[in-house]
């Protein structure tokens, strides 16, 4: 357990100091992470044998929603609101379209079903959020016409839709189901913007009207907040991801973010 975590903090620290040097190298430091990764992997200099796909997933799933939470919280919608429209827009069908086309190659090109098609569309119909706003805010871009804004809102947004055209692919590929598939899809966002929308206001009022939080225990509480809505979200079959990265904007633009 000892070496587990002294191996945890040696990687943590490289990739500090990853993120200060990726600048002079001109690329993003998550291209450096993932490069510490492969020094520390099976096929890298220390060798480190890794095969608990399921211990991957969840840790994934985590780091995930706090990134669509963070995307969300630090959304400034006074300069996005112009471009909301056009965000979502390209974060829903900008991502089926970019999916169906690379379906379509993946199916005519290299040979795939059509459920495997799919699945390959699904995965790659996304822009990476992480990447998208260490671009921009390391770079401080100022971009025309709000780009920058229309940007970093639609790979925040884009996760959600890219992750049920993935889940409905797998469902299609394990137990063929293909039917409601526009239903469910239309469900899963109305669930969990509901339940996004929800939490959030809940989260405002409590730290704002009561004295629940106690001082200090603000960015604790939040937390606590977050991965509720997380659950909750997956409980009541909604986009837990979609869900939040409402809750993010929506508690980023509020008058609790400086206390949070």
């Amino acid at each position: 357990m000892t070496f587990i975590l002294l191996l945890v903090a040696i990687v943590i620290l490289l990739c500090v100091i990853a993120e200060k040097f990726s600048g002079k190298f001109g690329m993003p430091a998550l291209i450096l992470f993932m490069f510490i990764g492969m020094l520390f992997g099976s096929d890298g200099i220390l060798k480190i044998p890794f095969s608990d796909y399921k211990l991957a997933e969840n840790i994934c799933s985590i780091a995930l929603l706090f990134i669509m939470f963070y995307g969300g919280f630090n959304l400034k919608w006074d300069l996005a609101k112009d471009v909301a429209v056009k965000s979502v827009l390209l974060s829903t069908i900008g991502v089926a379209i970019t999916t169906a086309a690379t379906a379509l190659f993946v199916k005519l090109i290299l040979g795939y079903t059509w459920p495997e098609s799919f699945l390959v569309g699904a995965v790659l119909g996304s822009t990476d959020a992480a990447s998208v706003f260490a671009i921009l805010r390391q770079k401080k871009l100022n971009l025309k016409n709000s780009t920058a804004s229309l940007l970093e809102m639609e790979s925040g947004s884009n996760d959600p839709m890219a992750y049920m055209l993935t889940f409905i692919a797998l469902g299609i590929i394990y137990s063929g189901e293909s039917e409601h598939i526009i239903m469910r899809i239309f469900l899963q966002l109305v669930v969990g913007a509901l339940v996004g929308l929800g939490l959030a206001l809940t989260t405002i009022r409590l730290m704002t009207k009561t004295t629940l939080v106690s001082d200090g225990l603000e960015t604790i509480f939040m937390i606590a907040m977050v991965l509720i809505c997380y659950g909750l979200s997956q409980i009541m079959g909604g986009n837990a991801y979609l869900s939040v990265y409402i809750m993010g904007i929506i508690i980023g633009n509020s008058r609790i973010k400086s206390k949070a």
